[in-house]
C-alpha cells in the first residue's frame, strides 16, 4: 500500500504538470499499469499460472501469493485518482500526506465502498466536525452492525451447513433454504459493513456516498446494478463501459462491451472460474434486457419482473458461494431436482430454529425501504412537534440494537466478514 500510494503520487504530479511538455497518456498508460500490476501479481497470478500449467503441462511454481487487505479496493480509488487528474476534473495532491490518507482511509479501506477522490478531496482538507455529524455517524454505524450480527452472522451460518452438505444430502427444498439464507447473507454482511465505514467516515467529518439502495426492490438486473454495490458498478461505469463506447456503438460493440465489464467485474472478485461466470451470468441477462421486447414486458408487468430479478439474482449467488463450478451446477441441479424430492420436517426446523425464522422475516422487511419512509414519516412529524421523535426513535434504536449486538457477539464466535477476502 506504502508502495502504491508513492508510485500514484508521482504519476499524479507528472500527468497534472501543466508547465511540462510531456506525454500525459504515456503515463496514464504507466500508471494504470503500475497499479494492474500490484492487482494481479497479489491476487491473480497464481490463478493464470495454474491455466497456464493445465493447458500446457508447465510445472511453473504457483505457490499462493498472501493478498493484502483491501487491494482492490484501495487499487482502484487510485486508478480513479489518476484518470480524473487525466481528465482534468481535480487538481493533483501535492501534499503525500494528504493523498496518502485518501488511499489508506480506515473506515471503508478494507471492504469498500470504493470512494472516489474527486468526491473527497475538499474534505481531505478542509472537514466539518459537530456533535450532530458524531451521533448520525453512531447511528448509521449501529445499524451497519445490527445488519451485520443479528441478521448476517445467523442465516450465513445456516447457508454455511448446507452448502457443506455432500449433493446426495442435498434435497430441493434444503438448497433453496440455503441459497434463501445466502442471498440474505451476502446483502446483509456487506451492505452492513458499507453502513460502519459510512458511519465511522461521519464520525470523522467524511461524507461518503450510499453503496446500497435496496438490490432486492429491483425489476430487471439492470436496476439490481444500479442499486448493488453502487461503487464498483458506477466505477466500472465511468472508468471502463463508457471510455469504450457506452451505448453509442454498433449492437455487436455494446454487448461487447457489456460483456468486458461483467467479465471484469466478475475477476474483480477473486481468482476463480466462479466470480467469472457469476459476473457472465449477469452480463447475459443484462445484454438479453437490451431487446426491445423484452424491455417492453418487463416495464408492463412489474410483479413478474420483479421475480424475473430474484430468481436471476438467487441462482447467480449459487456460483458465487460455491467452492467450485462443478459444485455450482450440482447445487442448482438439487434446487430444480423434482424426481428426487423429499420433505424432512425434521431436517429443517433442526436448521430453521425459532430464532432463524424470526431473523428471516427480519432480512425481508429490512430488505424493503420501510427504514427510510419511517424516519421520514417522523421528520414529517418534528415540525409540529417541540419534542423530536426522531431523535427519540434514533437514541432508542442505538441503545437496543448494541444490547442485541453484544449479546450476540458475546455468545457466539461466528463474525465472518465475506468481502474481506475479496
Amino acid at each position: 500500500m506504502l508502495f502504491s500510494i508513492g508510485g500514484n503520487y508521482i504519476f499524479g504530479l507528472y500527468i497534472g504538470n501543466k508547465q511540462k511538455k510531456v506525454r500525459k497518456d504515456y503515463f496514464l498508460f504507466f500508471a494504470i499499469l503500475f497499479n494492474l500490476g500490484l492487482l494481479f501479481y497479489y491476487k491473480y497470478a497464481g490463478f493464470f499460472v495454474g491455466i497456464l500449467n493445465d493447458i500446457f503441462n508447465f510445472e511453473i511454481n504457483s505457490s499462493p501469493v498472501h493478498l493484502p487487505l483491501g487491494i482492490s479496493f484501495f487499487t482502484f480509488q487510485s486508478i480513479s485518482y489518476i484518470v480524473d487528474v487525466y481528465r482534468e476534473e481535480v487538481k493533483p495532491q501535492k501534499k503525500l500526506i494528504n493523498l496518502g490518507l485518501y488511499i489508506s482511509l480506515f473506515p471503508q479501506l478494507i471492504a469498500g465502498p470504493i470512494v472516489r477522490y474527486s468526491d473527497i478531496n475538499l474534505q481531505l482538507q478542509e472537514r466539518k466536525h459537530s456533535f450532530k455529524k458524531f451521533s448520525e455517524g453512531i447511528y448509521r454505524f449501529s445499524i451497519g452492525l445490527f445488519k451485520k450480527v443479528i441478521i448476517a452472522n445467523p442465516l450465513g451460518h445456516v447457508a454455511d451447513q448446507i452448502f457443506e452438505l455432500d449433493t446426495d444430502q442435498l434435497s430441493m427444498p434444503i438448497s433453496w433454504i440455503g441459497i434463501f439464507c445466502y442471498t440474505f447473507q451476502i446483502y446483509f454482511d456487506f451492505s452492513g459493513y458499507s453502513d460502519m465505514a459510512i458511519g465511522l467516515g461521519r464520525m470523522f467529518g467524511f461524507k461518503f456516498e450510499e453503496n446500497f439502495n435496496h438490490p432486492y426492490i429491483s425489476r430487471s438486473i439492470q436496476e439490481f446494478w444500479r442499486r448493488w454495490h453502487i461503487s464498483l458498478s458506477t466505477w466500472f461505469r465511468d472508468y471502463l463501459y463508457i471510455p469504450l463506447g457506452g451505448n453509442r456503438v454498433s449492437k455487436k460493440r455494446l454487448y461487447f462491451n457489456l460483456f468486458t465489464v461483467f467479465f471484469l467485474t466478475g475477476l474483480w472478485h477473486g481468482a476463480s472460474w466462479n466470480f467469472i461466470v457469476w459476473g457472465l451470468f449477469h452480463g447475459v441477462f443484462i445484454s438479453l434486457e437490451r431487446i426491445t421486447v423484452i424491455k417492453k414486458f418487463l416495464i408492463k408487468n412489474s410483479y413478474l419482473s420483479h421475480l424475473y430479478t430474484l430468481f436471476v439474482v438467487i441462482i447467480s449467488w449459487v456460483f458465487f458461494r460455491s467452492p467450485t463450478l462443478s459444485s455450482s451446477l450440482d447445487y442448482i441441479y438439487s434446487m430444480f431436482n423434482i424426481v428426487d424430492f423429499s420433505l424432512d420436517i425434521f431436517e429443517i426446523r433442526s436448521l430453521f430454529s425459532n430464532e432463524i425464522i424470526i431473523v428471516f422475516i427480519l432480512a425481508i422487511l429490512l430488505s424493503l425501504p420501510l427504514r427510510s419512509k419511517f424516519e421520514t414519516f417522523l421528520s414529517k412529524k418534528e415540525r409540529n412537534s417541540k419534542i423530536k421523535p426522531i431523535y427519540i426513535y434514533k437514541f432508542a434504536f442505538i441503545f437496543i440494537s448494541l444490547l442485541f449486538v453484544f449479546s450476540k457477539i458475546a455468545s457466539s464466535a461466528y463474525n465472518p466478514f465475506i468481502y474481506f477476502r475479496f
